[in-house]
């Protein structure tokens, strides 16, 4: 349980960090870091892989095109919440990308009862309907809606819909579609490469180069802690641990990155927290209501 709650936990304060990580490297533009990431992912994932001698998966799956077709379609809704992503934080909106990934849990729940036709609690709807408020005063009170929070919010869930009916597991499922997007982030460097605009060999700076280098192992190490922490605790504690990550960037986002946070912004994100704490709580209180349902189960098993 506790390595379990350590491994978890580093990943989303990984997930946390990576505006510091994107700041750095923000003379690149988005879309080639976006590259790059896929590019050196994929390279740190096949040593991986085959340090681990962990191929048997990819021979299954050319048998399964139903899952590779999925795939696809994951990789190109991970490309998109990577390249929004990378975007806000060069572009000064990393405290609208922390409110994406607030929202993103009820964007979940929402997608559950829509496309899986899952049962929503009268607790999970009061979650939602208060969450809803919260958007609509953002939405009053900038003029706008926030486009990038809730793109990705809903690219990101749909992300995670993809992959979970999808039959392979973290490390895999990302192997696999750093594969599917290499052939196009492959072709995109080579022709920036013959017109002389590929940041890895123009920039004067050896950093930089390392830190595009390094966002393979940044993108897969925060991955591979979630996917070892989460088979490890309960979904309620990996629940509560996931409002890690938001919680930094939206620290960084003020503290750091100096972005615009008024009182009038500050009673959206208050009625999302709201909602976020309704749901949070409502899911630990059923927890314990099975759990005296489970006890003779789990004995019996034993």
């Amino acid at each position: 349980m506790r390595t379990g709650v350590i491994s978890a936990g580093l990943a989303f304060l990984c997930w946390g960090l990576f505006p510091l990580y994107f700041h750095a490297i923000s003379d690149v533009s988005p879309l080639q870091i976006l590259i790059h990431r896929v590019l050196w992912s994929l390279l740190f994932l096949t040593i991986i892989l085959t340090v681990r001698h962990q191929w048997k998966w990819l021979g299954e799956l050319r048998r399964a095109p139903r899952v590779m077709a999925s795939f696809a379609v994951s990789s190109v809704l991970l490309s998109g919440n990577w390249l929004l992503y990378i975007w806000a934080v060069n572009n000064g909106h990393v405290i609208d990308a922390s409110l994406g990934y607030f929202i993103n849990p009820l964007v979940n729940v929402m997608l559950g009862y829509l496309v899986l036709k899952e049962r929503l609690r009268k607790g999970q709807w009061a979650a939602i309907g208060i969450a809803a408020l919260g958007v609509l005063w953002l939405t009053w009170q900038a003029g706008h809606m926030p486009w990038i929070a809730l793109a990705l919010a809903a690219s990101f869930g749909g992300y995670g819909l993809m992959r979970k009916t999808a039959k392979l597991g973290a490390l895999e499922g990302l192997s696999f579609e750093t594969m599917v997007l290499f052939p196009f982030a492959l072709a995109y460097l080579v022709w920036l490469t013959l017109h002389d605009q590929n940041s890895f060999i123009t920039t004067t700076s050896n950093t930089t180069r390392w830190l595009l280098v390094a966002s393979g192992p940044i993108t897969a190490i925060p991955l591979l802690l979630f996917a070892s922490g989460a088979r490890k605790i309960p979904l309620s504690v990996l629940g509560l641990l996931q409002y890690i990550g938001p919680t930094i960037q939206l620290s960084l986002g003020i503290f750091m990155f100096h972005e615009a946070f008024t009182a009038a912004r500050l009673v959206g994100f208050a009625l999302i927290w709201g909602a976020l704490a309704l749901y949070a709580s409502e899911g630990l209180l059923m927890g314990r209501r099975k759990a005296p349902q489970l006890q003779p189960v789990a004995e019996t098993a034993r």
